[in-house]
């Protein structure tokens, strides 16, 4: 889980992509002759700095318990990547709009993923419900938001994105906790550290769980004797599910629904932790969506809850209950619960939201984003493969269309604007 922005959480990674067989471009068909083949590289010139805080590192773990022996043969080699540092305030959860967020999480692919997913495991899932109280739509939907049901882990080093981030950059006692908590469960053999990968900031396995987190919740749930959360999917389902009943999740109630407020509600009310009873909501005037009434379906009038508006007044709104504070306390960002939510709600049959988006230019699935690429690289941009990630590249291709286009803002957002202007372009196949 990555490092949220409130220090005391720990918050998942998530990357939004699966790989896509891509037709080769014309172009690229015709053979050519190999390159000269480059002189080999020079190693790298020690690093100083490194060196010392590793030296440190190996000081602070053998005090909590990492065998001298076990630190240097894991950390054997290891040098920065300073590439992570500049992701630090980056969480895609509160940079990006949540339209865009949420269409590309809550696809009908990672739907119909899902549902198959649910068949294929019931009884196990059964057996995780039956343990932790924790239904099997929501801890599918967990994995599936965190590593796309185990298809995208991380590529990035785990130990050496931790050890760059422990000796550089903000929150380096943080990262500390969470090298130092790895090597642990390295020794410990719990995980191996060959090919061990995961996101920039060390959240890796099938839910993506901290190292610090891990060693506090993860469960050996299949009874090998280890805790496997990176190859063993009972262990991490069921640890997920911990995770969540540790967080306070309430069996047999829902993580909340979507509703209706009245004209002129007061938006100072609404926010996760402004929590009220339902009747108090309901005295508002505000209702389900379907028009019924808040307090139903078992839930009491003193039930406290909470109304989000995540768009503001003219986009959908809810009512969450305490479940979603479980959910919300797996990555503290409103957009990340409410992915989880509705995904979950989607795997058991429902749909939310109903209500719209405020917006004229709707979010892509990644089936859409990977369209939107393809009619890109038709058009001679360079973008790499196509995948649905919506990178750089991608993003100065979108905007030199949109400009020639005259499509405004000339972003290199990718909406649905600009894939509907590219495929009624005379002679594109949709």
């Amino acid at each position: 889980m990555l490092p949220a922005m409130t220090p005391n959480r720990h918050a998942p990674l998530r990357r939004l992509a699966l790989a896509l067989l891509l037709a080769v471009p014309p172009a690229a068909v015709h053979a050519q002759a190999p390159p000269p083949a480059a002189p080999p590289a020079a190693p790298a010139a020690p690093d100083p700095a490194f060196a010392r805080c590793l030296a440190g590192l190996r000081t602070a773990a053998g005090a909590q318990g990492v065998q001298a022996a076990s630190f240097d043969r894991f950390t054997a080699g290891l040098a920065p990547d300073r590439s992570v540092l500049e992701l630090l305030d980056a969480q895609p959860e509160f940079t990006t709009p949540i339209w865009d967020y949420l269409a590309a999480l809550v696809d009908d692919e990672r739907v119909a993923d899902g549902r198959a997913m649910l068949a294929r495991h019931a009884d196990l899932l059964a057996r995780i419900e039956a343990r932790y109280g924790v239904d099997p739509a929501t801890v599918v939907a967990v994995w599936g938001v965190e590593s796309d049901y185990g298809r995208v882990f991380g590529k990035r080093p785990l130990l050496v994105s931790l050890a760059t981030l422990s000796c550089e950059g903000r929150r380096q006692s943080f990262f500390r906790g969470e090298f130092i908590a790895t090597l642990k469960l390295l020794q410990a053999g719990d995980i191996q550290a060959e090919g061990l990968t995961g996101s920039w900031a060390g959240a890796f396995g099938h839910t993506q769980f901290m190292p610090s987190t891990y060693a506090r919740i993860a469960v050996d749930f299949d009874g090998d004797g280890r805790r496997d959360l990176v190859g063993n999917i009972p262990d991490a389902l069921g640890s997920t599910a911990n995770y969540l009943k540790q967080s306070g999740w309430r069996t047999g109630q829902p993580w909340g629904f979507e509703v209706q407020v009245p004209a002129g509600f007061d938006a100072a009310q609404v926010g996760r932790t402004n929590r009220r009873p339902l009747s108090d909501w309901a005295a508002r005037g505000v209702r389900r969506h379907d028009g019924s009434p808040l307090v139903a379906g078992g839930l009491a009038a003193d039930t406290r809850s909470a109304l989000l508006l995540p768009a503001g007044r003219e986009g959908p709104a809810f009512v969450v209950l305490r479940n979603y504070d479980a959910i919300y306390s797996y990555n503290a960002a409103e957009s990340y619960a409410l992915a989880i939510a509705f995904l979950a709600e989607r795997l058991r049959g429902g749909q939310v939201p109903r209500a719209a988006w405020p917006t004229d230019d709707p979010g892509l699935s990644r089936a859409q984003r990977r369209e939107l690429q393809t009619l890109l690289l038709a058009r001679g941009h360079g973008i790499g493969e196509v995948d649905g990630m919506i990178g750089t590249n991608t993003r100065r291709a979108i905007q030199a269309e949109q400009r020639r286009l005259g499509l405004a803002p000339a972003d290199g957002r990718a909406g649905r604007r600009i894939l509907d202007a590219l495929s009624r372009e005379p002679g594109t196949a949709r």
